[in-house]
């Protein structure tokens, strides 16, 4: 892509300039909620948060009745490792097969990034679990940002917007974004329901998962028109 065409296909793109604002924003909002994190100013209001979501009589038992207890640790394998790897393997192979390759191989770039991301990050804050209750789910990493909801805003959101801009109606492309962001919502919120992370960890995770997804899109915007080219082995042509 020649630079001196972006400031043009902006302005003629307006969701492009959107994207990247959002995305800008996302990044200052991480910022933030880490340097409150890391400050121990957030501490109270993260510790009343979850003790709100437990019964004050006994605190491994989670408001609500057992069958959403048992529905929340399903919701929250949708951003499990295990989960989100075979989703991507399959949307990628998809997406290749499909001979829709640039895609395939954007996706793939996003999930791995948006998962170097979590862990490195994880590495460095090296924030402790919340440890006011029993955890309701096993885990084996650090507190901030929350894996499963920047994982999951990483893959979900960004398989959202690729498969988005491979359909024509509107409403399908509404649709499928609708999707990702409520998976992006819920898997992040069950992991406060069950203990697991504070409510910052979440917030952080969305922040900067949603903002890598959003850069990711604003890229599979100018492949999907013709604005940049990724390269990739064309197939081989058939045989006469």
């Amino acid at each position: 892509m020649n630079l001196k065409q972006l400031p043009q296909t902006l302005l003629s793109e307006p969701f492009l300039i959107g994207a990247l604002v959002l995305a800008s924003a996302g990044v200052w909002a991480f910022c933030e909620i880490a340097d409150e994190v890391v400050e121990g100013e957030s501490h109270e209001m993260d510790k009343r948060l979850v003790l709100a979501l437990r019964n004050a009589d006994d605190l491994s038992d989670p408001v609500g009745p057992k069958w959403f207890e048992e529905m929340v640790r399903d919701i929250t394998a949708l951003g499990g490792v295990a989960v989100v790897t075979l989703t991507a393997v399959i949307a990628v192979v998809f997406l290749w097969v499909l001979d829709k390759r640039q895609q395939a191989v954007l996706l793939l770039a996003a999930l791995v990034g948006g998962f170097l991301l979590s862990y490195g990050m994880k590495a460095l804050f090296d924030r402790p679990r919340p440890n006011l209750t029993p955890h309701g789910s096993y885990v084996y990493t650090r507190s901030f940002p929350s894996g499963h909801a920047m994982v999951a805003a990483c893959a979900y959101l960004s398989l959202g917007a690729v498969l988005a801009e491979l359909v024509r109606p509107r409403a399908l492309k509404f649709f499928l974004l609708a999707v990702a962001i409520g998976l992006t919502i819920a898997i992040g919120a069950s992991r406060v329901y069950l203990g697991v992370h504070w409510p910052t960890d979440v917030l952080a995770g969305w922040a900067a998962g949603g903002a890598w997804a959003l850069g990711c899109w604003a890229v599979a915007r100018l492949v999907h028109l013709g604005k940049i080219q990724i390269p990739v082995e064309d197939p081989p042509a058939a045989a006469d």
